[in-house]
């Protein structure tokens, strides 16, 4: 048996670190009553999220109805699995059940055509308590990210998996001593689930563990594109950097995008040198796409990574390397694209006109009609700021009445939230009435 899963905690007191956002869970789970917010818990892999939401329903004694990337998160599958969850309630009593939503920085694909919208819309009149988990707080779609609460798990540091690696050693009967654990602790970058695998992986066939067993079983130390950048721009050895560009875990159209957003940082001389290798790079992924050869990628990379190297003749990294301005211009357009798409359905649907028709008719009036007091348009249709933005055709107002409107929402729900009083403190000194019972068949998801 794997044992990230064996060892993995059941309890919140089991969890290793971050006991400020364990705190923070518990916190809302404690007092949480419908109408609430989803949690959003975000941090880097391996750092105990999954966990935590798990132990956190086990400790409050709720059922957990998950939804991970394996999934299919159209529309229609989250309404129906919003269904079965509410059969399910009818058919074991009414407690509460933890909506877990995996990996919800993963929601742009094809495969979750709607999914976040309608985890959205789910969330915002969800009955249950709900609780979203992802990597990068920013790849959260802002609509559903604006409607949450968020809570950061940090890297884990070395000293906090040491003592969890040295239980796992003494519950399988492993021989280890604290300098080796120690170096598995540092090898896994405060990951946790990284650093329990390499444990087992260095124990298989031993009952004895020291530097030797672990290095053979470290944490995959692949090159990142910074390093193949920085070693192209210091002009290595040509064998050392097409080491590195076979390490690197990005396809070479990729890198022949870093390696061109890196160019600004070269002379203008070495800058007209390295271009044309990088076109003939482009080239021959191209005729990649176009022919289905992918031996010509090597081909690719070699053009890219070697040409740019020469032309920069050893120039060095002189600033901050950042992502491919390209990548940026097309994320943006993107966002545009969706925002655009979004705050056309919302005035379609207010206005009760075609898309075709509020285009030619009505958007105009609808525009003058924000720009005389933005705050009541973009309550009605709940704009966020980029549609709100689009329609203002100004985005720092459309930013300052996002935020008043979710502080007044914020103090709308601590108004409307009461505040529990324990029996003892009650005037009249009698004990607090019993929960009103609810019929199993009334337990629903949303």
């Amino acid at each position: 048996m794997d044992w990230t899963e064996r060892y993995r905690p059941r309890r919140l007191d089991e969890i290793v670190g971050n006991g400020p956002a364990v705190r923070q869970m518990v916190a809302w789970a404690s007092g949480w009553e419908p109408g609430d917010r989803p949690l959003l818990v975000y941090g880097k892999p391996g750092t105990g999220k999954t966990s935590s939401a798990l132990a956190l329903a086990g400790d409050m004694g709720w059922e957990v109805v998950e939804l991970n990337a394996s999934d299919q998160r159209t529309r229609a599958a989250i309404e129906r699995i919003a269904g079965q969850s509410a059969m399910t309630g009818s058919l074991f009593g009414g407690g509460r059940r933890l909506v877990l939503i995996d990996e919800a920085d993963n929601l742009h694909g094809t495969a979750d055509k709607g999914g976040a919208r309608a985890i959205a819309d789910l969330v915002q009149s969800a009955r249950q308590p709900v609780l979203l988990i992802a990597n990068d707080l920013y790849g959260v779609p802002a609509e559903l990210r604006s409607r949450t609460e968020p809570v950061q798990f940090r890297a884990l540091a070395a000293r906090s998996i040491v003592p969890r690696l040295r239980e796992i050693c003494r519950e399988e009967g492993l021989s280890c001593d604290e300098d080796t654990l120690r170096l598995v602790a540092e090898s896994a970058g405060g990951d946790l689930r990284a650093a329990v695998t390499m444990l087992q992986a260095a124990a298989i066939g031993r009952s004895s563990l020291d530097g030797e067993a672990i290095a053979t079983s470290q944490k995959d130390e692949r090159a990142t594109i910074f390093e193949l950048v920085g070693a192209v721009l210091r002009d290595r050895p040509d064998r050392e950097l097409m080491a590195l560009a076979w390490e690197v875990d990005d396809r070479p159209d990729a890198i022949v995008a870093w390696l061109e957003e890196a160019l600004s940082q070269l002379p203008q001389e070495a800058r007209c040198d390295a271009y044309p290798a990088l076109a003939a790079a482009d080239l021959a992924i191209a005729r990649t796409f176009r022919r289905q050869h992918y031996t010509l990628w090597r081909y690719a990379t070699a053009l890219a990574v070697l040409g740019t190297a020469a032309a920069a003749g050893g120039a060095g990294v002189r600033s901050r390397l950042s992502s491919p301005g390209r990548w940026r211009w097309m994320a943006q357009a993107r966002r545009r694209r969706s925002a655009r798409a979004s705050l056309f359905r919302k005035l379609g649907a207010w206005m009760g006109v075609s898309r075709a028709d509020l285009r030619e008719y009505y958007l105009e009036a609808a525009r003058r009609l924000a720009a005389i007091d933005p705050v009541p348009v973009a309550r009605a249709l709940d704009l966020d700021a980029d549609e709100l933005g689009l329609l203002l055709d100004d985005r720092e107002l459309a930013n300052g009445t996002v935020a008043r409107l979710a502080k007044e929402r914020r103090e709308a729900d601590r108004a409307e939230k009461p505040r529990r009083r324990p029996a003892k403190e009650r005037e009249d000194g009698s004990a607090p009435p019993p929960p009103p019972e609810t019929h199993p068949s009334q337990s629903t998801l949303f």
